[in-house]
């Protein structure tokens, strides 16, 4: 997911269907190769038992880029991670003989954090294969349009909702510098900027994907939200849709391995936290098997939505409380791998209503024996691992087609992310956000959910990995 796309990022969502949309119609161009993958051995941090300068909650991007700072400062560091396996909501596996990403897969050149990682690593990079044919809602179901009618139009559509966006996100990474400007917008839904647009029923359909595909309601998705990302972009439709046009071929977990790898740590799986207690002096981190670790600081880095399943003492503010209890990941997000075959297929995509089961089907690959396509939903009451049902819906795009088989992640049911890509509704930016971003005592927070910039983005976890790094230094030096 960025993730997500934008799921982490996943990543994750409606991105995924832009990129297939701009690179059919030649805006952009396929990133060249810088490499291949140089992964190291990580060592473990000394004896299980031993107190460290600090210990590092969360293995995924924001965890691992905090423990390779930390560690190039000269502190031991400690990694616990509640899986059985590193990345987070990004997770590179394989379905049906073929390297899938089940969360945070693609990024950009545009997103300075990731792209840099991409470099000191020497990772390669590919592009997907541009889409031929493009089905989008309409009243009487869908209709087939060419990929760059799609684009023409919905830049049409889609350019006004930001207007204005450059003067209130004049400086994107640093959202809040015209606070007194920003604070109106963020008061606002997407659907409260479409009401004000006065769109025809068609032209709502035609963007009803990307005004609130996301979480399945243009009312919960905040105008702010996706202003800062278009702004993050360029402040430009070509800007906007180029996000997401490429991912690593290694696959994104090779990515966090490598930044773990770097910082030498070995991380602890398998060892989800039950409390974190801070006496003031140093901070105790205790996981629900019982095994108590000792260090000087800890960085929390693991999604909003997860907060609340910790044990604080002292006790968090009520803003992390109660951010965390509403949510920002996505709860109801699943991403789906579905294998399918017909006549005639096509690299086809889809972008689904607001609301519907199928949020977008993307191509992945073309074979002899069918197509590869990436799925995801925001409906609660979907199963895609319902091969008739998924089936069903697909046939109400494109007759005929069968589903041979399916692997899906739903991102809202797995209890150590509770939600898939993050989604800012209206109010977030200009009211809690700020204090969530700072440390208590000697606890720092990193994720992708509360970055300045890509927020819900692989890259707003690793700026959130530096922020708490930084953060942390100040803590222990002070």
């Amino acid at each position: 997911m960025n993730a997500a796309d934008k799921l982490p990022g996943s990543g994750p969502r409606h991105a995924a269907s832009r990129r297939t949309i701009l690179k059919a119609t030649g805006a952009t161009a396929l990133a060249a190769g810088v490499g291949a993958v140089t992964l190291n051995t990580a060592r473990a941090d000394g004896p299980e038992d031993a107190p460290t300068d600090v210990v590092v909650i969360g293995a995924g991007f924001a965890g691992a880029t905090a423990a390779r700072e930390l560690t190039a400062g000269g502190l031991s560091v400690r990694v616990l991670e509640a899986r059985d396996r590193i990345g987070g909501r990004v997770w590179t596996s394989s379905f049906a003989g073929e390297q899938v990403e089940m969360g945070g897969t693609w990024l950009d050149r545009k997103q300075k954090h990731v792209w840099a990682e991409v470099e000191r690593y020497g990772m390669r990079i590919v592009s997907d294969a541009a889409p031929t044919r493009a089905f989008l809602p309409a009243a009487s179901g869908f209709r087939e349009m060419s990929p760059a009618e799609v684009y023409a139009r919905q830049s049409e559509l889609i350019t006004p909702f930001f207007d204005g966006s450059r003067d209130y996100f004049p400086r994107p990474y640093e959202p809040l510098h015209r606070a007194d400007l920003v604070r109106p917008v963020d008061a606002l839904s997407m659907r409260d900027r479409l009401d004000q647009l006065r769109y025809s029923a068609d032209d709502e359909l035609l963007v009803s994907n990307t005004v609130g595909g996301l979480t399945g309601s243009a009312s919960t998705v905040g105008l702010a939200c996706v202003a800062h990302w278009w702004s993050l972009s360029g402040w430009s439709f070509d800007g906007y849709m180029s996000v997401n046009t490429d991912r690593p071929e290694a696959g994104s977990t090779a990515l966090v391995k490598a930044i773990l790898d770097d910082s030498g740590v070995t991380p602890v799986l398998r060892s989800p936290v039950a409390s974190v207690t801070d006496d003031g002096r140093k901070v105790k981190v205790t996981t629900r098997a019982g095994k108590t670790y000792t260090a000087r600081a800890v960085v929390v880095a693991v999604p909003v939505n997860t907060w609340n399943t910790i044990a604080f003492a002292p006790g968090l503010p009520a803003e992390y409380t109660r951010l965390s209890t509403d949510g920002l990941g996505v709860r109801t997000s699943q991403k789906f791998l579905m294998h399918v075959r017909g006549a005639d297929l096509g690299r086809f995509y889809v972008e689904g209503p607001a609301g519907a089961p199928l949020l977008n089907v993307v191509p992945f690959k073309e074979r002899a024996d069918g197509n590869i396509m990436v799925g995801f939903s925001a409906s609660p009451t979907f199963d895609p691992t319902d091969t008739s049902a998924l089936q069903a819906e697909l046939r109400k795009v494109v007759p005929g087609i069968e589903v041979v088989a399916v692997k899906a992640q739903h991102w809202g049911r797995d209890p150590y992310s509770r939600g898939g890509w993050a989604v800012r509704r209206p109010g977030v930016l200009t009211g809690p956000l700020r204090s969530v971003q700072q440390p208590r005592g000697r606890v720092a927070f990193a994720t992708g959910d509360i970055a300045d910039g890509w927020h819900g983005f692989m890259d707003g976890a690793i700026e959130t990995g530096f922020t708490a790094a930084a953060q942390v230094a100040e803590i222990l030096g002070g």
